[in-house]
């Protein structure tokens, strides 16, 4: 299955990050990260310490959602026996979650919110945006966290725990590139901000379907299918 779900986490990753849980909130975690402010429609740092600084920060969420999907696989494998019945059960709640985040359902306790205090890390240096990374990998935002629950099924029915952790990784890098592209852009002009936020409630909707789809070709076993064909037509070619 790997062959698709690796593509489907990125993919999700990055939705996230282009969620209106992080997105919008960007200017403001890089003037954290940085301890500058906003002049002149951008944000005043040292690209150098940035480009540091970021990626302590990505570094820190990743090793919370590898740990979680270590976790997820370990899970997985005490009940490797029962895979078809955990697919489909995964599937289902996949589905669910995508018709969440589509906007078809609004079902209040899946909008539960419950995070770390960010804003009570204080400090300056690559430690202290570890630990912001941390805190933020650990923080629960109804519209990431169904996402990320997403990917966290995925990994629970992969086959090795291996496997599990690295689409987490994936999911990470979804997350943590585009974060050092745009935190690099609002260095010159906070616009690019404010020109992505107008496609936030789309991007949002694509994200559930794209989660409805997975969830579909989870539940129904056609994700092992599609997936042995594309690896045949990878080799073929």
């Amino acid at each position: 299955m790997e062959n698709i779900t690796v593509w489907v986490a990125f993919t999700a990753g990055l939705l996230s990050f282009l969620s209106p849980c992080v997105f919008p909130l960007i200017p403001a975690y890089v003037s954290h990260l940085t301890g500058t402010m906003v002049r002149d429609n951008r944000i005043d740092a040292n690209k150098r310490l940035l480009m540091i600084r970021s990626v302590s920060f990505i570094l820190g969420f990743s090793v919370v959602f590898m740990i979680m999907g270590a976790s997820a696989s370990i899970i997985g494998q005490l009940f490797a026996e029962k895979r078809d019945l955990i697919e489909k059960i995964a599937g289902l709640l996949i589905i669910v979650f995508g018709l969440q985040m589509a906007g078809i359902l609004k079902l209040k306790f899946l909008m539960y919110e419950k995070k770390w205090d960010e804003s009570k890390i204080r400090g300056k240096g690559a430690w202290t945006s570890l630990l912001l990374g941390l805190a933020f990998g650990a923080g629960w935002t109804p519209c990431v966290g169904l996402a990320l629950s997403s990917i966290l099924l995925l990994a629970g029915s992969s086959e090795t725990m291996l496997s599990g952790v690295f689409m987490l990784f994936v999911y990470s890098m979804g997350m943590g590139l585009p974060f050092l592209l745009i935190s690099w852009l609002i260095t010159y002009s906070l616009s690019v901000v404010k020109r992505v936020n107008k496609w936030i409630p789309a991007l949002s909707v694509i994200n559930g379907w794209i989660m409805i789809g997975m969830g579909l070709l989870l539940f129904s076993g056609q994700l092992q299918r599609i997936s042995a064909w594309l690896t045949q037509f990878g080799y073929t070619f």
